[in-house]
């Protein structure tokens, strides 16, 4: 298994230590640790690891499911290290996205095979990624979370369910980094997820509640193409 890098987001700094230790000796490369949700944004968005393990208690007012919602929208991959496994913390946490929940205390085999795990279930599920820059930050969105894109002057916005990035790029631009097996043209001003479309009407396509028009050239094609995609 290739060396993943890994942050960590602990608020004890001997358990941070012991964590550390434990990935090394694991061989795993650690890229530093935050102690809470300001830190850990900053430092994340800096390091860009491959993983983040993440305590659910932290310094501060905000803690690790509300950094874990955050991380979800960052689409940064995370899994939780803690001992917090109370009835309503775990019902917190089943509104993330976490890889895997990992109980302290925990073994240095058991820590390995459960980010061996995590990371063989994002491998064989990712998809393409599109890298772009919104307000001054730059994010790495799977394709197949992309709803549409919507061209807006010389900008675009990238629409996923729970976000809409205004990008300073024109839609060509920024669309020529997507599948085209997976992407369309339905009109000028669109580019569709395929995968995405639920209707399909005389003159507009249905995603997610949204209605895309759909100009009359573009109808055969766009039909077509939602048969394979």
């Amino acid at each position: 298994m290739p060396a993943l890098k890994i942050f960590i987001v602990e608020d004890e700094p001997l358990i941070a230590v012991t964590i550390e230790t434990a990935l090394l000796k694991q061989g795993f490369s650690v890229l530093g640790d935050a102690e809470n949700y300001e830190e850990a944004i900053a430092a994340v968005q800096k390091e860009k690891p491959d993983l983040v393990l993440l305590d659910i208690q932290l310094e501060g007012e905000k803690d690790g499911v509300e950094l874990a919602m955050e991380f979800d929208k960052r689409k940064i991959p995370y899994l939780y290290l803690t001992s917090q496994t109370d009835p309503e913390t775990v019902n917190r946490v089943k509104e993330t996205h976490p890889l895997g929940f990992i109980v302290k205390p925990f073994t240095e085999a058991g820590l390995r095979s459960h980010i061996e795990l995590a990371w063989h279930k994002l491998s064989s599920t990712k998809n393409e990624f599109l890298v772009i820059k919104s307000e001054g930050e730059t994010y790495k969105l799977n394709q197949q979370d992309i709803l549409y894109l919507k061209a807006f002057d010389n900008y675009c916005y990238v629409v996923t369910k729970d976000h809409s990035y205004l990008v300073p790029k024109t839609l060509k631009f920024t669309s020529e980094g997507l599948n085209p097996a997976h992407f369309a043209k339905p009109h000028r001003s669109f580019v569709v997820n395929l995968r995405k479309v639920s209707k399909m009407t005389l003159d507009s396509l249905e995603i997610e509640g949204d209605l895309i028009p759909l100009s009359a050239s573009n109808k055969e094609s766009i039909k077509e193409k939602l048969r394979t995609a």
